[in-house]
C-alpha cells in the first residue's frame, strides 16, 4: 500500500540528491537550474521551476525539507497528490514570478539613476559584465545601491523557500488552530498567528537593509501571496 505522503518523499528524495550533486560534488551541469535575472544571459525559462530543487547550504534544505514533511504531509493527506503537487508547483512558480518582478523593479529604477548621471546603456552593460564601477558612479549612487544592483543581475536565487511559505499558507488557512512547538518559539503557537508573523517579517526584511544574510524575502512573499489567492479562489467556489 503506497505511503500516504508519497510525493512529498519523492520531492525530499530529489532535493537531497540535487543538492548532494550540486554543492558537495560540485557537479557543474546542474548549476543552470538556479534562477538567474532575466536581463542576464544565464536566464532560462525552465530556472522558474528548477531553482525548486536548488538549495545553498545545509541549513538551507534542512529548514525547507522540514516544513515540506511537517506541513505538506497533512495538506496532501487531505487533498490527495495531484492536487497537492499542483498547489506546490503553483505557489513555486508564483513566488519566483512575483520575486523577479521585484528584482525588475529595482534593477530599472537603479538603471534610471545611472543614465540620469550621464552614463549610457553600453556603460551600463560594461560596468555588469565587468562586476565593476569607476569611482565617481560608487559616490554618486552609494556603495550599497551599486552592490544591489550587481546582486540582482549576476546572483542567481535557489530553494523551494517560495512553495514552502505557499504549504505554510495553506496549512495555516485549513488548520488555523494547530499549535506550532518550533525550536525558536518559547512557547507554543497557533498556526493562524505563526504564518501571518513571518510573513510579516519576510516584508519588513524585503523593503529595508536589515536583512541578514542572502535571503530571497520576496520569494517567501511570493508564495505566499500566491498561496493565498489560491486558497481564497477555492473556498470561494465551494460556496457557490
Amino acid at each position: 500500500m503506497p505511503a500516504k505522503n508519497q510525493s512529498i518523499i519523492y520531492l525530499m528524495a530529489i532535493n537531497v540528491l540535487i543538492f548532494i550533486a550540486s554543492t558537495w560534488l560540485k557537479f557543474e551541469p546542474l548549476q543552470p537550474l538556479a534562477l538567474y535575472f532575466p536581463l542576464n544571459e544565464k536566464f532560462a525559462l525552465w530556472q522558474l521551476v528548477t531553482h525548486m530543487f536548488m538549495h545553498g547550504s545545509v541549513a538551507h534544505i534542512l529548514f525547507n525539507m522540514y516544513a515540506l514533511w511537517s506541513f505538506g504531509t497533512p495538506l496532501e493527506q487531505t487533498w490527495k497528490t495531484p492536487r497537492f503537487l499542483a498547489f506546490y508547483f503553483v505557489t513555486g512558480l508564483g513566488a519566483a514570478l512575483i520575486y523577479t518582478a521585484a528584482n525588475y523593479y529595482q534593477f530599472s529604477a537603479i538603471t534610471n539613476d545611472i543614465l540620469t548621471l550621464g552614463y549610457s546603456t553600453n556603460d551600463i552593460q560594461t560596468i555588469l559584465q565587468q562586476g565593476m564601477a569607476d569611482g565617481h558612479l560608487v559616490q554618486a549612487l552609494g556603495k550599497d545601491r551599486l552592490v544591489e544592483f550587481m546582486s540582482i543581475y549576476h546572483a542567481p536565487v535557489v530553494g523551494a523557500s517560495g512553495a514552502m511559505y505557499g504549504v505554510l499558507v495553506a496549512f495555516a488557512m485549513r488548520y488555523p488552530d494547530a499549535k506550532l512547538s518550533l525550536i525558536f518559539l518559547p512557547v507554543p503557537i497557533s498556526a493562524k498567528w505563526f504564518v501571518p508573523l513571518i510573513i510579516a517579517g519576510d516584508l519588513f526584511f524585503g523593503l529595508t537593509k536589515y536583512s541578514v544574510g542572502n535571503i530571497a524575502h520576496f520569494a517567501h512573499v511570493g508564495g505566499a501571496i500566491t498561496a493565498l489567492v489560491i486558497m481564497l479562489v477555492v473556498r470561494y467556489r465551494q460556496k457557490q
